[in-house]
Protein backbone atom coordinates (compact mmCIF):
# COMPACT_ATOMS: atom_id res chain seq x y z
CA UNK A 1 0.00 0.00 0.00
CA UNK A 2 1.31 3.41 -1.06
CA UNK A 3 1.42 5.61 2.32
CA UNK A 4 2.27 8.50 0.37
CA UNK A 5 1.16 10.92 2.54
CA UNK A 6 3.21 13.93 1.05
CA UNK A 7 0.45 14.42 -0.98
CA UNK A 8 -1.40 15.93 2.21
CA UNK A 9 0.96 16.67 4.43
CA UNK A 10 4.19 18.69 3.04
CA UNK A 11 5.98 17.32 6.29
CA UNK A 12 9.12 16.15 4.46
CA UNK A 13 10.56 16.39 0.81
CA UNK A 14 8.98 15.11 -2.07
CA UNK A 15 10.10 11.09 -3.26
CA UNK A 16 12.59 11.41 -6.08
CA UNK A 17 12.99 7.27 -5.76
CA UNK A 18 12.14 4.28 -4.97
CA UNK A 19 13.79 3.92 -1.87
CA UNK A 20 12.43 6.98 -0.59
CA UNK A 21 8.96 4.97 -0.83
CA UNK A 22 10.05 2.62 1.26
CA UNK A 23 11.92 4.58 3.32
CA UNK A 24 9.07 6.89 4.34
CA UNK A 25 7.04 3.50 4.93
CA UNK A 26 9.21 2.49 7.60
CA UNK A 27 9.40 6.00 8.89
CA UNK A 28 5.52 6.39 9.15
CA UNK A 29 5.50 3.09 10.77
CA UNK A 30 7.03 3.36 13.41
CA UNK A 31 6.18 7.13 14.05
CA UNK A 32 2.57 5.42 14.07
CA UNK A 33 4.02 3.06 16.89
CA UNK A 34 5.69 5.90 18.58
CA UNK A 35 2.30 7.81 18.45
CA UNK A 36 0.16 4.85 19.09
CA UNK A 37 1.66 3.89 22.70
CA UNK A 38 2.73 7.31 23.33
CA UNK A 39 -1.65 8.20 23.26
CA UNK A 40 -2.23 5.30 24.81
CA UNK A 41 0.37 6.47 28.06
CA UNK A 42 -1.22 9.96 28.05
CA UNK A 43 -4.55 8.92 28.21
CA UNK A 44 -4.21 6.33 30.97
CA UNK A 45 -1.63 9.08 32.78
CA UNK A 46 -4.82 11.85 32.59
CA UNK A 47 -7.55 9.39 33.28
CA UNK A 48 -5.46 7.70 36.37
CA UNK A 49 -4.64 11.36 37.73
CA UNK A 50 -8.02 12.38 37.58
CA UNK A 51 -9.61 9.23 39.46
CA UNK A 52 -7.01 9.19 42.22
CA UNK A 53 -6.23 12.59 42.32
CA UNK A 54 -6.73 14.26 46.08
CA UNK A 55 -9.84 14.75 47.93
CA UNK A 56 -11.44 12.07 45.44
CA UNK A 57 -13.57 8.86 46.78
CA UNK A 58 -11.87 6.29 44.42
CA UNK A 59 -12.13 2.77 46.43
CA UNK A 60 -8.07 2.71 47.42
CA UNK A 61 -8.39 -0.81 48.96
CA UNK A 62 -6.32 -3.97 47.52
CA UNK A 63 -4.78 -1.91 44.81
CA UNK A 64 -3.76 -4.93 41.96
CA UNK A 65 0.32 -4.25 41.82
CA UNK A 66 0.67 -7.17 38.78
CA UNK A 67 -1.37 -9.10 36.81
CA UNK A 68 0.54 -12.04 34.74
CA UNK A 69 -2.02 -12.25 31.54
CA UNK A 70 -1.81 -8.48 31.12
CA UNK A 71 1.99 -8.55 31.57
CA UNK A 72 2.58 -11.50 29.02
CA UNK A 73 0.30 -9.47 26.52
CA UNK A 74 2.31 -6.21 26.75
CA UNK A 75 5.84 -8.12 26.55
CA UNK A 76 5.06 -10.34 24.12
CA UNK A 77 2.98 -7.86 21.35
CA UNK A 78 5.85 -5.43 21.82
CA UNK A 79 8.65 -7.58 21.50
CA UNK A 80 6.85 -8.93 18.24
CA UNK A 81 6.39 -5.38 17.23
CA UNK A 82 10.53 -4.58 17.70
CA UNK A 83 11.40 -7.81 15.94
CA UNK A 84 9.51 -6.90 12.96
CA UNK A 85 10.35 -3.27 12.73
CA UNK A 86 14.19 -4.66 13.64
CA UNK A 87 13.56 -7.27 10.76
CA UNK A 88 12.31 -4.45 8.23
CA UNK A 89 14.76 -1.63 9.08
CA UNK A 90 17.99 -4.35 8.31
CA UNK A 91 16.47 -5.25 5.18
CA UNK A 92 16.14 -1.96 4.41
CA UNK A 93 19.25 -1.31 5.32
CA UNK A 94 21.17 -4.48 3.98
CA UNK A 95 19.11 -3.51 0.66
CA UNK A 96 20.41 0.02 0.01
CA UNK A 97 24.24 -0.74 1.20
CA UNK A 98 24.26 -3.29 -1.25
CA UNK A 99 26.07 -1.71 -4.29
CA UNK A 100 24.46 -2.59 -7.38
CA UNK A 101 26.48 -4.65 -10.02
CA UNK A 102 25.82 -2.59 -13.17
CA UNK A 103 25.40 1.41 -12.24
CA UNK A 104 26.31 4.40 -13.66
CA UNK A 105 29.01 5.87 -11.00
CA UNK A 106 29.77 9.04 -10.27
CA UNK A 107 33.11 10.19 -8.29
CA UNK A 108 32.27 12.07 -5.72
CA UNK A 109 34.48 14.70 -3.85
CA UNK A 110 34.21 16.86 -0.83
CA UNK A 111 35.73 19.77 0.19
CA UNK A 112 35.12 23.47 2.04
CA UNK A 113 32.69 24.36 0.42
CA UNK A 114 31.92 22.37 -2.71
CA UNK A 115 31.01 18.69 -4.00
CA UNK A 116 33.06 18.11 -7.41
CA UNK A 117 31.53 14.95 -9.43
CA UNK A 118 33.33 13.34 -12.22
CA UNK A 119 31.29 11.04 -14.63
CA UNK A 120 33.35 7.83 -15.97
CA UNK A 121 33.17 10.02 -19.61
CA UNK A 122 35.50 12.65 -18.15
CA UNK A 123 32.57 14.97 -17.84
CA UNK A 124 33.30 17.00 -14.91
CA UNK A 125 30.81 19.26 -12.43
CA UNK A 126 30.99 21.45 -9.55
CA UNK A 127 27.76 21.29 -7.37
CA UNK A 128 25.82 20.00 -9.99
CA UNK A 129 24.78 16.45 -11.03
CA UNK A 130 22.92 15.65 -14.18
CA UNK A 131 21.32 11.97 -14.28
CA UNK A 132 19.25 9.84 -16.22
CA UNK A 133 15.90 8.80 -14.74
CA UNK A 134 14.88 5.20 -13.93
CA UNK A 135 18.89 4.33 -13.77
CA UNK A 136 20.81 3.29 -10.70
CA UNK A 137 23.50 5.39 -9.63
CA UNK A 138 26.71 4.62 -7.43
CA UNK A 139 28.24 7.28 -6.04
CA UNK A 140 32.17 6.50 -5.05
CA UNK A 141 32.79 9.46 -2.23
CA UNK A 142 36.04 10.63 -0.25
CA UNK A 143 37.03 13.97 1.16
CA UNK A 144 39.76 16.03 0.43
CA UNK A 145 39.85 17.60 3.60
CA UNK A 146 37.53 17.10 6.76
CA UNK A 147 34.31 15.23 6.99
CA UNK A 148 31.70 15.92 5.22
CA UNK A 149 27.93 13.77 4.25
CA UNK A 150 26.73 13.70 1.09
CA UNK A 151 22.78 14.08 1.46
CA UNK A 152 20.16 14.24 -0.70
CA UNK A 153 16.81 14.78 0.78
CA UNK A 154 14.80 13.55 -2.19
CA UNK A 155 16.19 10.47 -2.32
CA UNK A 156 16.06 9.93 1.62
CA UNK A 157 19.75 9.03 0.91
CA UNK A 158 22.80 10.25 2.82
CA UNK A 159 26.47 8.58 3.83
CA UNK A 160 29.59 10.06 5.59
CA UNK A 161 32.31 11.62 3.08
CA UNK A 162 35.78 10.83 4.86
CA UNK A 163 39.31 11.88 4.35
CA UNK A 164 41.77 8.36 3.19
CA UNK A 165 38.71 6.14 2.50
CA UNK A 166 36.38 5.75 -0.18
CA UNK A 167 32.90 5.56 0.85
CA UNK A 168 29.77 4.45 -1.12
CA UNK A 169 25.95 5.38 -1.74
CA UNK A 170 23.26 3.81 -3.80
CA UNK A 171 20.29 5.45 -5.31
CA UNK A 172 17.65 5.12 -8.06
CA UNK A 173 15.64 7.77 -9.52
CA UNK A 174 12.78 7.34 -11.07
CA UNK A 175 11.19 11.01 -11.16
CA UNK A 176 12.64 13.92 -13.78
CA UNK A 177 13.00 17.30 -12.07
CA UNK A 178 15.91 19.46 -9.97
CA UNK A 179 16.96 18.17 -6.21
CA UNK A 180 19.05 19.50 -3.91
CA UNK A 181 22.49 18.28 -2.82
CA UNK A 182 23.49 18.77 0.81
CA UNK A 183 26.12 18.67 3.56
CA UNK A 184 24.45 16.93 6.82
CA UNK A 185 27.96 17.08 8.90
CA UNK A 186 28.96 20.39 9.83
CA UNK A 187 32.05 21.08 8.30
CA UNK A 188 33.25 24.75 8.76
CA UNK A 189 31.72 27.85 8.79
CA UNK A 190 30.21 27.80 5.38
CA UNK A 191 28.55 24.72 6.01
CA UNK A 192 25.28 25.96 5.45
CA UNK A 193 26.10 27.29 1.77
CA UNK A 194 27.79 23.63 0.53
CA UNK A 195 24.90 23.42 -1.07
CA UNK A 196 24.38 21.73 -4.85
CA UNK A 197 21.47 20.46 -7.16
CA UNK A 198 20.81 17.09 -8.92
CA UNK A 199 19.20 17.27 -12.51
CA UNK A 200 17.58 13.82 -13.24
CA UNK A 201 17.13 13.95 -17.21
CA UNK A 202 14.81 11.23 -19.09
CA UNK A 203 17.58 8.95 -20.94
CA UNK A 204 16.70 11.13 -24.58
CA UNK A 205 17.60 14.50 -22.89
CA UNK A 206 20.62 12.74 -21.05
CA UNK A 207 22.35 11.00 -23.79
CA UNK A 208 22.20 14.63 -26.10
CA UNK A 209 23.33 16.38 -22.63
CA UNK A 210 26.02 14.04 -22.56
CA UNK A 211 26.80 13.93 -26.38
CA UNK A 212 27.24 17.71 -25.90
CA UNK A 213 30.38 17.15 -23.49
CA UNK A 214 28.20 18.26 -20.41
CA UNK A 215 27.77 21.58 -21.44
CA UNK A 216 24.30 22.86 -21.51
CA UNK A 217 25.15 25.91 -23.07
CA UNK A 218 27.05 24.78 -26.19
CA UNK A 219 24.49 24.31 -28.99
CA UNK A 220 23.34 20.73 -30.13
CA UNK A 221 24.96 19.72 -33.70
CA UNK A 222 21.64 19.78 -35.63
CA UNK A 223 23.79 18.04 -38.60
CA UNK A 224 26.23 15.29 -39.19
CA UNK A 225 28.73 18.09 -40.42
CA UNK A 226 28.09 19.67 -37.09
CA UNK A 227 28.51 16.72 -34.60
CA UNK A 228 32.13 15.92 -37.02
CA UNK A 229 33.28 19.13 -36.08
CA UNK A 230 32.71 18.83 -32.42
CA UNK A 231 34.73 15.65 -32.52
CA UNK A 232 37.45 17.21 -34.42
CA UNK A 233 37.92 20.06 -31.82
CA UNK A 234 37.91 17.52 -28.95
CA UNK A 235 40.45 15.29 -29.86
CA UNK A 236 42.35 18.25 -31.39
CA UNK A 237 42.77 17.07 -34.76
CA UNK A 238 43.77 20.28 -35.94
CA UNK A 239 47.08 19.79 -33.60
CA UNK A 240 48.45 18.01 -36.65
CA UNK A 241 46.43 18.60 -39.86
CA UNK A 242 46.44 22.33 -40.04
CA UNK A 243 45.89 24.62 -43.45
CA UNK A 244 48.82 22.97 -44.84
CA UNK A 245 51.12 19.76 -45.01
CA UNK A 246 52.97 19.87 -42.09
CA UNK A 247 56.46 17.50 -40.58
CA UNK A 248 53.02 16.66 -37.88
CA UNK A 249 50.70 15.47 -40.39
CA UNK A 250 49.25 16.14 -44.10
CA UNK A 251 46.69 18.98 -44.55
CA UNK A 252 43.27 17.42 -45.09
CA UNK A 253 41.80 20.78 -46.33
CA UNK A 254 39.67 19.35 -49.56
CA UNK A 255 40.80 16.29 -49.52
CA UNK A 256 37.95 13.95 -50.02
CA UNK A 257 37.84 12.95 -53.49
CA UNK A 258 41.37 13.55 -54.61
CA UNK A 259 44.26 10.54 -55.47
CA UNK A 260 46.62 10.62 -52.52
CA UNK A 261 50.16 8.84 -53.46
CA UNK A 262 50.98 6.28 -50.30
CA UNK A 263 54.06 4.43 -49.85
CA UNK A 264 52.79 1.59 -51.93
CA UNK A 265 50.74 3.17 -54.34
CA UNK A 266 47.94 5.46 -54.63
CA UNK A 267 44.33 5.74 -53.46
CA UNK A 268 41.27 7.87 -54.00
CA UNK A 269 40.71 9.83 -50.52
CA UNK A 270 37.10 8.24 -50.39
CA UNK A 271 34.68 7.34 -47.14
CA UNK A 272 36.32 3.90 -46.87
CA UNK A 273 39.62 5.55 -47.22
CA UNK A 274 39.02 8.21 -44.83
CA UNK A 275 37.38 5.31 -42.77
CA UNK A 276 40.45 3.79 -41.94
CA UNK A 277 42.77 6.50 -42.11
CA UNK A 278 41.01 7.43 -38.79
CA UNK A 279 40.44 3.85 -36.95
CA UNK A 280 44.04 2.30 -38.44
CA UNK A 281 45.90 4.60 -40.04
CA UNK A 282 49.32 3.11 -40.09
CA UNK A 283 47.54 0.89 -43.05
CA UNK A 284 47.30 3.35 -45.76
CA UNK A 285 50.18 6.12 -44.64
CA UNK A 286 50.96 8.83 -47.30
CA UNK A 287 54.13 9.24 -48.85
CA UNK A 288 56.66 11.02 -46.73
CA UNK A 289 55.17 10.37 -43.40
CA UNK A 290 55.55 7.50 -40.55
CA UNK A 291 53.52 5.70 -38.43
CA UNK A 292 52.86 8.79 -36.05
CA UNK A 293 49.32 8.82 -35.74
CA UNK A 294 47.48 7.51 -32.69
CA UNK A 295 44.74 4.77 -34.13
CA UNK A 296 41.38 5.49 -32.86
CA UNK A 297 39.69 1.96 -33.32
CA UNK A 298 37.70 1.50 -30.00
CA UNK A 299 38.37 5.00 -29.49
CA UNK A 300 35.52 6.64 -31.18
CA UNK A 301 31.67 5.10 -32.42
CA UNK A 302 30.94 4.33 -35.94
CA UNK A 303 28.74 7.85 -35.20
CA UNK A 304 31.63 9.29 -34.53
CA UNK A 305 33.55 8.73 -37.68
CA UNK A 306 30.58 8.62 -40.14
CA UNK A 307 30.15 12.61 -38.76
CA UNK A 308 33.61 13.39 -38.75
CA UNK A 309 34.00 11.84 -42.34
CA UNK A 310 31.19 14.65 -43.46
CA UNK A 311 33.16 17.61 -41.28
CA UNK A 312 36.19 16.66 -43.14
CA UNK A 313 34.18 16.41 -46.86
CA UNK A 314 32.91 20.04 -46.13
CA UNK A 315 36.42 21.08 -46.34
CA UNK A 316 35.86 23.84 -44.10
CA UNK A 317 38.02 22.01 -41.27
CA UNK A 318 41.22 23.99 -42.13
CA UNK A 319 42.60 26.93 -44.20
CA UNK A 320 42.92 26.50 -48.11
CA UNK A 321 44.92 23.74 -49.28
CA UNK A 322 48.63 25.25 -49.47
CA UNK A 323 48.22 28.52 -47.34
CA UNK A 324 49.68 28.38 -43.89
CA UNK A 325 47.88 28.48 -40.15
CA UNK A 326 48.02 31.83 -38.65
CA UNK A 327 50.24 29.62 -35.96
CA UNK A 328 52.80 28.26 -38.12
CA UNK A 329 56.04 29.18 -39.24
CA UNK A 330 57.60 27.58 -42.41
CA UNK A 331 61.23 26.42 -41.89
CA UNK A 332 63.98 25.79 -44.84
CA UNK A 333 64.89 22.38 -46.40
CA UNK A 334 63.44 19.02 -46.30
CA UNK A 335 63.05 16.38 -43.82
CA UNK A 336 61.97 12.90 -43.19
CA UNK A 337 58.90 14.29 -41.57
CA UNK A 338 57.09 15.58 -44.15
CA UNK A 339 57.54 16.95 -48.13
CA UNK A 340 56.60 20.72 -47.13
CA UNK A 341 58.48 21.56 -43.79
CA UNK A 342 56.00 23.38 -41.76
CA UNK A 343 56.35 23.85 -38.25
CA UNK A 344 54.22 25.37 -35.48
CA UNK A 345 55.96 28.12 -33.53
CA UNK A 346 55.69 26.05 -30.34
CA UNK A 347 57.01 23.61 -31.96
CA UNK A 348 60.08 25.28 -33.18
CA UNK A 349 60.12 26.75 -29.33
CA UNK A 350 60.87 23.31 -28.12
CA UNK A 351 62.75 22.34 -30.29
CA UNK A 352 65.25 25.07 -29.40
CA UNK A 353 65.48 24.00 -26.32
CA UNK A 354 66.36 20.37 -26.93
CA UNK A 355 70.32 20.32 -27.59
CA UNK A 356 69.99 16.86 -29.61
CA UNK A 357 67.48 18.02 -31.97
CA UNK A 358 68.86 21.47 -32.95
CA UNK A 359 72.15 19.00 -33.82
CA UNK A 360 69.79 16.83 -35.89
CA UNK A 361 68.08 19.34 -37.72
CA UNK A 362 71.79 21.39 -38.24
CA UNK A 363 73.18 18.28 -39.88
CA UNK A 364 69.85 17.84 -42.22
CA UNK A 365 70.29 21.40 -43.25
CA UNK A 366 74.03 20.75 -44.44
CA UNK A 367 73.38 17.58 -45.76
Amino acid sequence: MNLNVLKYFPLMPEQASDEAMSYDHLYWFISGLALFFGVIVVIMTIWLAIKYRRGSTADRRNPIDHHKGFEALIVSSTMILAMFTFWWSMNEYVRYRTMPTKAKEIFVIGKQWMWHLQHMNGIRENNELHVPVDTPIKFTMISQDVLHAFYLPEFRAQYHVVPGRYTELYIKPNKTGRFRILCAMHCGTQHSEMVGWIYVMSKKEFAAWEANGGNKYLPIPTTMAEAGKRVWDTKGCNNCHSGADTFRGPSLAGIYGTTRQLDDGTAVADTSYLRDSILTPWRRLTKGYEATMPAYQGQMTEEDVLNLIEYIKTGTNTAEPGKLSPYSVPSPGGTRFGPTRVKSATDLSNENDSAPMTQAEQGAERR
